[in-house]
């Protein structure tokens, strides 16, 4: 038994999405609403953050909340709010630090790789290629593509056939207690939990983290660890 294979998540594991949302904040503040102070610019632009909640919002809820809430330079429409988002968040797409460089590990270990990740077909594809990450990977399993949704078991269970390993010989990194580390114990596959905002939920049962890190620079060291465990080889 050895490791064949690397699940990812993309939104927070491998494309940075807290820089490109605070980004997109920060430009629309700056170019659509009344003239504030720093101070306010930066309490807005938090405040958005937060209420984006990661992006688990549905968008159509959050636009409006933001129609209603902003002080807009001139009057806006909801549609108008939409395209606006449509034609600069995509502009801010970023890979996460250290992404390239662990995924080029993996690659030279010779281990399988793949995307699991919720969202609309389209933009989850645009955000892999605008990050120039796709040609690492074997198979990527967005939502949209097969109609199946993190946590469900099966598109995890999806991911390992279109592979070709099994749960044993597989980890996942991701950011999302749930969709990422619990969901995938849910077939037996350890997770590499990348902590960042969501805490851990306690009421989560069976499927707690392999390991916790903070960086995927991490992720190397903690591979070689996953391959001698499966070797049977005493840790220190």
């Amino acid at each position: 038994m050895q490791l064949k294979a690397v699940l990812f998540d993309l939104d927070n594991t491998l494309m940075d999405r807290d820089h490109m949302f605070r980004s997109f904040a920060s430009q629309l503040v700056q170019e659509c609403l009344v003239p504030i102070d720093e101070t306010q610019r930066g309490a807005l632009i938090a405040e958005m953050i937060e209420r984006d909640n990661d992006g688990y919002r549905p968008k159509e809820g959050f636009f409006q909340e933001l129609l209603d809430w902003l002080p807009w330079r001139q009057e806006t429409s909801l549609e108008e709010v939409k395209a606006y988002y449509n034609r600069h968040y995509m502009t801010y797409a970023k890979a996460m630090d250290y992404a390239e460089d662990t995924l080029r590990y993996c690659r030279d270990q010779q281990l399988r790789l793949g995307i699991v990740t919720n969202g609309h077909s389209h933009r989850q594809h645009e955000k892999i290629d605008l990050i120039h990450l796709r040609p690492f990977f074997d198979a990527i399993i967005v939502s949209g593509d097969v109609d199946i949704q993190k946590p469900d078991p099966r598109i995890y269970q999806l991911a390992l056939d279109r592979l070709g390993v099994q749960a044993e010989e597989t980890v996942i990194v991701g950011d999302h207690p749930r969709n990422d580390i619990w969901g995938a114990a849910q077939v037996g596959i350890r997770g590499i939990w990348l902590k960042r905002k969501h805490e851990w939920d306690e009421t989560l049962e069976g499927g707690t983290p392999w390991r916790t890190i903070h960086e995927l620079k991490e992720v190397p060291a903690l591979l070689e660890q996953y391959t001698q465990e499966l070797c049977g080889t005493k840790m220190d």
